[in-house]
């Protein structure tokens, strides 16, 4: 009994193993801003001079950054209170809607969801450059794009399958 207790104890607390994980990717966050920030007073500056094309492929730029910023937000911020700790923010005002409120099955929708968005941007944007890719690289694109559109369908087939099997 005592051994068992002491097993369970251990178990329980080696969540807080992932505690560092998470702060990694918070410091991925901040990483991700520096790049942004480079980004933009690279277009700033010459955005009189940009043809139209490029300012969209300069924009889609800043929206795929702002993606997987969102992205790593989600996944620490549900990832610390579903496995680690709940985040004590004292009901301010700030506090996304969804945080303590997004299980599993969200949170893989959500990261699904975030994945095709990010892909759809990849893609557009080697179209709107193709004369820089092969077919076989745009081939290789879209065909990985389709992929992540198709996984995307089956996990939310599956969680809803799952839902209708728990009903019953």
């Amino acid at each position: 009994m005592i051994v068992e207790r002491f097993l369970e104890q251990v178990i329980f607390k080696s969540r807080w193993l992932l505690a560092p994980v998470y702060v990694g990717l918070t410091a991925v966050l901040l990483i991700l801003v520096v790049k942004f920030a480079q980004e933009l007073f690279h277009i700033v500056p010459s955005i009189l001079d940009m043809p139209e094309e490029q300012i969209v492929l300069a924009a889609l730029t800043l929206v795929d950054i702002a993606l997987v910023g969102n992205l790593i937000l989600m996944v620490v911020f549900a990832g610390y209170e579903n496995f680690v700790s709940k985040i004590d923010t004292k009901d301010h005002v700030d506090r996304p809607d969804w945080m303590g409120k997004v299980d599993m099955s969200g949170l893989k929708i959500r990261l699904i969801a975030s994945i095709v968005a990010i892909s759809s941007i990849q893609v557009l944007k080697a179209f709107l450059n193709v004369h820089d890719y092969s077919d076989r690289h745009l081939a290789w694109m879209v065909g990985i794009h389709v992929m992540f559109v198709v996984s995307g369908v089956l996990l939310a087939l599956m969680d809803w399958l799952a839902e209708k099997a728990s009903e019953h």
